[in-house]
């Protein structure tokens, strides 16, 4: 190997990763002329944008995406005249791999695989996992990428047979952009074909708006896309077949879209809109990059995606607005603070939003929204947490699961359900709905018949607080204080109860500092303890969520309610009178009470042994907040 050529590993995992590739993706292995012909594409779009501010990136005359088999040397070359890379992208962008990794992609494969009615689909891992430059290597055995920045003097070419290592070395190109080369395996001849290369094209990039050529074996060049700017047509014009294929091409997927916006906006501010809404969520989780995509067109040309035309709890939505009222020449820093942009904005979110509330109140479609629902709910509530001005508009279009009703329900459907009686709108978080159904912090609700909302999402800790109330209700977590139950009565006759004076002081003492109260309560029904959270706080999950994070929540320990009905409790009560120490028992109960409400013990060991005594008849070790 010559001195001035680097050989790398690739980061962490990639090499596993271009094994399930190649050997689990076989299904639709055209997907690779797509990715590869949509990363040259936006690098064409980025250096004609650049080139606005700055003549010495100006973008050739005829500046192209060129694909060209060469049959004798059995490879297919896609280049393009865009910004091209440094020695420096080169490493950091095809030597390294998305942080989602080889287990995610894995588990999205086993999940494809399993698909319903034993129907293979494999094909849409490429597209949603965003493999992107590594599906190459499902046709290639080896590839190279010489490549030249707009601006610089030097090239360098980057080549991998996708085995766990790459190398980088020195170059020449006479202008800048790049060029993949693709030494194709035995079984991949159909990819010299320049009528099959045609077919990929038109399938899958006919309305990318760069020039897209396929070179022939006698060097003749043929247009291969049409480059229409499908959103500046007429509805009346575009068939449902060019809206999906659309869709295909802006969101990398391979689902229909399950709804279609698409309007002009005319007036005082003139711009056009198309977007979409999936029918799938995204394999790679919409944590990972919690800003909108849609991407910014002025007058035909891509600007940017990275506009934030929508709000980051839309960001689900995928698509195109186009304007004549920016001038071509913005910066991504001056669309921060373009008041033009701002009217943009708002009227896009508007739009969406006015779509998503006709579908949520389609009665005859409610299963459709159900769907939809179940894909991008957890994103629609961070709006309720971050979105001041909308959240009354958000909140109707949240759904939930409920203690009294099948399926989902919705706020308004859950006040049009409430007893006469009734002031607040019920809820509980767990972090699973099947956790939530067996809770005994419902026991007293269900008792009465009173309808409790169950929250399961990561962003249900947040966002109730911040909306505060629906319809004047106030909402109101289960575990936030004691819950007002005397107005309900419950179904049947309510035992008596005896006085637990002693017994309640009893436990205060022997859990102090780790509750700040002990109490008796009527909503308890078959267990015999349960916590809930002092008034000065935040609501149990929460509670939870902080302590995981290492944070303070500054409010007072959690509240220890028994029930004086519970043979456990009477028992405990019998000892209490009759003077026993009972301070080992009651860190036990306490922890009960924690294992309950999802939560672990203070200290598992030393609770373990507590139960382990319990059950032999012995008595129990103590157990303090430090489990000793």
């Amino acid at each position: 190997m010559s001195d001035t050529v680097e050989r790398h590993e690739f980061g962490a995992e990639v090499g596993r990763l271009l094994d399930l590739v190649v050997h689990a993706l076989y299904s639709d292995r055209e997907i690779f002329l797509r990715e590869l012909v949509a990363n040259a594409a936006d690098a064409t779009d980025r250096r004609r944008f650049e080139a606005l501010t700055n003549e010495a990136l100006a973008l050739p005359s005829d500046a192209k995406v060129l694909i060209a088999p060469d049959k004798a040397a059995r490879t297919l070359t896609i280049s393009d005249s865009g910004i091209g890379m440094s020695k420096e992208d080169l490493a950091q962008n095809l030597g390294t791999i998305a942080r989602s990794g080889t287990r995610a992609f894995s588990q999205a494969l086993g999940e494809a695989k399993a698909d319903a009615e034993g129907q293979d689909s494999r094909p849409s891992l490429i597209g949603q996992f965003g493999v992107g430059f590594y599906s190459a290597f499902m046709v290639a055995d080896r590839v190279t990428v010489t490549s030249r920045r707009a601006g610089a003097d030097d090239a360098w070419t980057w080549a991998s047979d996708g085995k766990g290592s790459y190398t980088l070395e020195p170059a020449s190109r006479d202008q800048a952009g790049t060029d993949i080369v693709l030494h194709l395996k035995e079984d991949a001849d159909e990819y010299l074909e320049s009528y099959r290369l045609d077919h990929v094209v038109r399938k899958w990039a006919d309305n990318i708006a760069v020039p897209i050529a396929i070179r022939d074996e006698e060097g003749k060049e043929e247009a291969a896309n049409r480059g229409t700017a499908l959103w500046r047509k007429p509805k009346s014009e575009i068939t449902d077949e060019q809206y999906k294929e659309f869709y295909r091409t802006v969101s990398h997927g391979f689902d229909e879209p399950w709804a279609t916006l698409h309007w002009r906006a005319e007036g005082a501010l003139e711009f056009t809109g198309l977007l979409f809404v999936p029918s799938m969520k995204p394999f790679m989780a919409m944590e990972d990059d919690r800003r909108s995509k849609v991407r910014l067109h002025v007058r035909r040309m891509f600007i940017t995606d990275e506009a934030e035309l929508l709000p980051n709890w839309l960001r689900f939505v995928q698509g195109v607005v186009d304007t004549d009222d920016l001038p071509l020449n913005v910066s991504r820093e001056m669309l921060q603070s373009t008041p033009t942009l701002q009217k943009i904005r708002r009227a896009v979110t508007g739009r969406v939003l006015t779509e998503l509330t006709n579908r949520s109140k389609n009665a005859e479609k409610a299963e459709e929204y159900q769907k939809f629902f179940e894909n991008f709910g957890p994103v629609l509530k961070e709006g309720i947490y971050e979105d001041f001005e909308r959240r009354a508009e958000i909140a109707p279009l949240l759904r939930f699961r409920s203690s009294t009703q099948e399926g989902w329900t919705s706020l308004p459907d859950y006040v049009s359900r409430m007893k006469p009686e009734q002031e607040a709108i019920y809820y509980l978080v767990a972090d699973d709905v099947e956790a939530l159904k067996n809770s005994a912090q419902l026991e007293g609700f269900r008792a009465r018949g009173v309808e409790v909302l169950l929250l399961s999402d990561h962003v249900d800790a947040f966002w109730p607080e911040q909306l505060g109330k629906f319809e004047d209700k106030p909402l109101r977590s289960v575990t936030q204080g004691a819950a007002d139950l005397s107005k309900f009565k419950p179904e049947g006759e309510e035992a008596e109860t005896p006085p637990l004076d002693k017994l309640v002081a009893a436990l205060k003492l022997a859990l102090e500092p780790d509750v700040s109260d002990v109490r008796t309560t009527d909503r308890l029904v078959d267990s015999a303890v349960v916590l809930a959270a002092s008034g000065t706080g935040p609501d149990l999950q929460m509670q939870r969520l902080l302590r995981r994070a290492g944070r303070g929540f500054g409010g007072s320990a959690p509240i220890l309610e028994i029930n004086p009905r519970h043979a456990l409790i009477r028992s405990l009560n019998d000892r209490a009178e009759a003077g026993e120490d009972l301070k080992a028992l009651a860190g036990t109960l306490l922890d009960l009470a924690r294992v309950q409400d999802g939560d672990t013990p203070r200290d598992p060991v030393a609770f373990a042994r507590a139960v382990a005594s319990a059950l032999a008849g012995e008595a129990a070790p103590s157990v303090n907040a430090a489990g000793e």
